[in-house]
């Protein structure tokens, strides 16, 4: 069975292309292009179902057209339409280069323990850069504006919206699923 920690969304399948089966892809990662995988996993009714991929091309930077093994018709297409589209974490973490923001998705996000210069000098340590307190789950990222931004879902059910920022990262867990962040003094507070 397919846990749904171990695998991230990379996006959505549209309408059916043609009359073979073929289905647009609407893809935020290409991860599928960059890794050796043979496989997306496809939410169909709540069911995450792994499907073989047999042949793809790109028909622009976020749109493939995708052809499954066994599905030959533009009806067995048409089932597909709108089920969001999975990629393994651990297949993920293989691909040659930077990881994708979408990897972060499912993530707690951490806020970093500050120590003050003078208590570093005091204790002689720096601060820990994988401790913290959590936040929350990171629900989405929000790249529509030049700043990125990270949808957090808390423990309680608050939405709030974290700048996300090379300078503020201090640790990717990637086995642990977690981003450990210098979160600005008051942010937090805001509503």
């Amino acid at each position: 069975m397919i846990s749904r920690d171990s695998i991230y969304k990379i996006g959505v399948i549209g309408k059916p292309h043609g009359v073979k089966g073929e289905v647009t892809f609407n893809f935020d990662d290409d991860v599928f292009d960059r890794t050796d995988a043979d496989y997306l996993i496809l939410d169909v009714d709540g069911i995450l179902v792994p499907f073989f991929m047999e042949e793809y091309r790109f028909k622009n930077d976020e749109m493939a057209l995708m052809k499954f093994e066994d599905i030959d018709t533009q009806e067995q297409a048409r089932t597909l339409t709108g089920c969001e589209v999975f990629f393994p974490r651990e297949k993920a973490q293989e691909a040659e280069g930077e990881a994708s923001l979408s990897q972060l998705v499912g993530f707690t996000l951490v806020n970093a323990e500050e120590l003050t210069a003078d208590a570093e000098k005091a204790n002689g340590t720096a601060a820990d850069d994988s401790t913290g307190t959590p936040v929350g789950t990171i629900r989405a990222i929000d790249d529509s504006t030049a700043n990125l931004l990270l949808e957090v879902e808390t423990p309680n059910g608050r939405q709030l919206l974290i700048p996300m920022s090379d300078d503020l990262i201090t640790n990717i867990d990637w086995e642990g699923h977690r981003l450990v962040m210098r979160i600005p003094e008051g942010l937090l507070d805001l509503n």
